[in-house]
């Protein structure tokens, strides 16, 4: 059995087995409340509309500002009916480099449905030509896959440094634990701001210590215009647990992904729109299920077919104050 759940954000997250699928993540607007946290510190263009990231950080006029945010997300998902979502959350900054930002979640995906909670906070300190964020996050929350009730908890701290206002590298740890899926998956980034408007990004991330079976290489670009901005992405790699279910054996599978976007600032409605359109490809490959049987153990080998994922989000900030 496989299914799918949504992304990582602006990071890689995708299709996969059942299990591994919830753990990466749902396609939220709470992505943009983490990528906020996690780039707090990094390079920000001056071109006159605000970046994905920035739409979520504090102007510095202001001492303080606080953000709603609104998400909807739907998506196609090979043998299945596909999925959807919603989540709404809350943003304050206490000044332009503290923040802090919680957030409510429901997703479905075919007979999966799944609720959570999150919390975020980052701290940024250090001169103008070299300053570091540590910046943290938590899912918690449960669902049930079927009749099958199961336990949603993620977990992320990470810290980036940012020097000259250009270079920025980052070192992150989530610690995942969902239904069967268990392990920790570091990532090790790099993004430069070419000029004002252009920054590109690199990341690698190698799970161990558990079953998530992960090896994925990402990247991503962002173009900042003064009317719209346009971000696009993509991630390659293995993505799969290495245990699901007690004798169900799956071997790790190779994973497609890319997305573009496009944000756009709207002042006269103290509103910030973002739309994401993400595709997810896993290959297809062999699994194996042993029994026990009077003669021994027996082994048991399946086909599983390639599967194919296409989601749409739609992301609403609105600015309550400090805009």
């Amino acid at each position: 059995m496989t299914r799918a759940v949504p992304d990582i954000r602006g990071e890689a997250t995708h299709s996969v087995p059942r299990s591994m699928a919830l753990a990466v993540g749902a396609a939220s607007i709470f992505v943009a409340f983490a990528a906020s946290a996690q780039q707090q510190a990094a390079p920000t263009p001056t071109a006159p509309a605000p970046t994905p990231a920035a739409a979520t950080t504090a102007p510095a006029v202001v001492s303080s500002s606080d953000r709603l945010a609104f998400s909807a997300n739907g998506s196609s998902l090979t043998g299945t009916n596909g999925g959807a979502g919603a989540s709404l959350g809350w943003l304050h900054n206490f000044d332009p480099d503290t923040l802090l930002g919680v957030a409510a979640e429901y997703e479905t995906l075919s007979v999966s449905h799944w609720t959570f909670g999150s919390l975020t906070g980052a701290i940024t300190r250090g001169p103008g030509d070299q300053r570091y964020t540590i910046y943290g996050d938590a899912h918690e929350g449960a669902g049930d896959d079927g009749p099958k009730a199961f336990k949603y908890r993620l977990e992320t701290l990470g810290v980036t440094g940012t020097y000259f206002h250009r270079l920025s590298a980052t070192v992150e740890d989530k610690q995942v634990n969902v239904e069967t899926t268990h392990g920790n998956l570091p990532k090790l980034g790099l993004s430069y701001l070419w000029n004002p408007h252009v920054q590109t990004a690199l990341a690698y991330q190698y799970s161990f210590g558990g079953n998530l079976g992960t090896r994925l290489t990402s990247g991503r670009l962002d173009l900042y215009g003064s009317v719209v901005n346009f971000l696009g992405g993509f991630a390659v790699g293995q993505a799969a647990p290495s245990l699901l279910g007690v004798n169900l054996t799956l071997p790790p599978r190779h994973l497609t992904e890319g997305y573009v976007g496009l944000s756009k600032s709207l002042p006269q409605w103290r509103s910030d729109v973002t739309l994401i359109l993400d595709y997810q490809r896993l290959s297809g490959g062999t699994g194996t299920v042993e029994a026990a049987t009077l003669g021994g153990p027996e082994t048991t080998f399946f086909s599983i077919a390639n599967s194919t994922r296409i989601t749409g989000t739609l992301n609403y900030i609105y600015h309550l104050n400090g805009i």
